[in-house]
């Protein structure tokens, strides 16, 4: 696989000083989303620490305001959008779980919002980004470049741009589900030992892998991305930024950001332990084994971190473990296909 190398040294890191995510960063994301995101449960079930022989700590973000952990940095960054700024809209690229974030932030907030989407993004997706009254522009993944299509509209508008998880405010407003995990563990008399959370650009999982530094510097955050589209685990190996070449070609489409974001990199790339990788089989056995025994409906991206548990990705017996489903937005017919397996 030919890969796009970007290096990424100390010193370009520090060119990202201005723009760093703080922790403090984080709990002021939690004022601003108090009383509007779901503040979502910690779970256990018997079935999964039976069948993983450890103590498994379960976020559902899939229950989540818009179906994903995304409304929580979505309605932090517009939050700080300056009230001048806000009748020009904004626009945002998406498959569909950040779209619904910032359609649903925008319709709060009383923002116009333009998403560019994939075609083949999940139907369900589509419509309900449309419900939250966004405006939905579609593209081919294979032949267009949403960034540029983004940028030609914010261009055009003076909208401004939202993007999915290279941007410090989106960040701090998904390190909250981090926040919320280790207080929730803490509450409940455990100690996390590991964390693991999906992970596509690393918005999510930066601000968890922060939060988690903080609240529990002994607990270690593991990245989890579909196999062949593992730009996150070989950058952190390498110590660069590298580049998947294929733009699509796993059902896991939550994940398939082309190269990591910077940001989010330069937080990883410190706090990170081990990234793990899942196949498209396992991820459907997750997603069959959160319907039926966890009774949580769980789209394909959403259950990788469930599906390295489940297939021994990490040895786990004997230790507490937290994991974050991160979205449930899946199509019926996905469903369908994972519970006929």
């Amino acid at each position: 696989m030919t890969e796009t190398v970007v290096p990424t040294t100390d010193d370009e890191l520090r060119d990202y000083s201005g723009r760093a995510v703080t922790f403090e960063d984080v709990e002021a994301a939690a004022q601003r989303i108090d009383g509007f995101a779901v503040k979502t449960p910690l779970l256990r079930h018997p079935a999964l620490d039976e069948r993983t022989g450890a103590t498994v700590l379960i976020k559902p973000e899939s229950l989540q305001r818009s179906g994903s952990f995304k409304f929580r940095g979505a309605f932090n960054c517009l939050n700080l959008i300056p009230d001048e700024d806000r009748p020009k809209g904004v626009v945002a690229c998406s498959s569909g779980n950040h779209a619904q974030g910032v359609a649903a932030s925008a319709g709060i907030l009383g923002v116009e919002a333009t998403i560019v989407m994939p075609a083949d993004a999940p139907r369900i997706k589509l419509e309900r980004t449309r419900a939250f009254g966004a405006k939905v522009i579609t593209y081919d993944r294979e032949s267009e470049d949403r960034d540029q299509i983004a940028a030609a509209l914010c261009a055009e508008t003076g909208a401004t741009f939202v993007h999915p998880f290279n941007d410090p405010a989106v960040i701090a407003g998904q390190g909250t589900v981090g926040l919320e995990l280790a207080a929730q563990a803490a509450d409940a008399g455990h100690s996390l030992d590991d964390v693991l959370a999906c992970t596509g650009g690393g918005g999510l999982s930066s601000g968890i892998a922060l939060a988690l530094a903080y609240k529990t510097p002994e607990t270690r955050f593991h990245t989890v991305e579909p196999a062949d589209f593992d730009d996150y685990k070989r950058s952190l190996e390498a110590g660069a930024l590298l580049s998947n070449t294929r733009k699509s070609g796993s059902i896991c489409d939550a994940l398939l950001s082309e190269t990591p974001g910077e940001i989010g990199f330069s937080i990883l790339r410190q706090l990170a332990a081990e990234g793990l990788t899942v196949t498209d089989e396992e991820v459907l056995a997750a997603v069959a084994f959160a319907f039926t025994e966890l009774k949580l409906v769980v789209e394909p991206g959403g259950a990788a971190a469930l599906a390295a548990i489940l297939h021994g990705k990490l040895p786990i017996s004997g230790k507490t473990v937290g994991l974050v489903l991160t979205g449930g937005n899946i199509d019926p017919d996905m469903l369908s296909r994972a519970l006929s397996r």
